[in-house]
């Protein structure tokens, strides 16, 4: 499972940026992005994901189902 960033939600405030431990986050447009390759959701880093825990936005940072 990777995390995805809302992007109608995301006020692009940068701070889930550099949290990354991956370095998967990343600026585009304006609005912040999660490279599903690089997410490892913090795994061996955190106990919990970094994006979600810094996100001043509930629920903009969220885990992507697997298919």
């Amino acid at each position: 499972m990777t995390y995805k960033i809302i992007a109608s939600q995301c006020t692009g405030c940068g701070a889930c940026e550099f949290e990354c431990p991956n370095a998967a986050i990343s600026l585009k447009n304006d609005i912040y992005v999660i490279n599903p390759t690089q997410c490892t959701q913090c795994e061996g880093h955190f106990d919990a994901p970094q994006c979600a825990v810094v996100c001043p936005v509930p629920d903009t940072c969220v885990p992507v189902p697997r298919e």
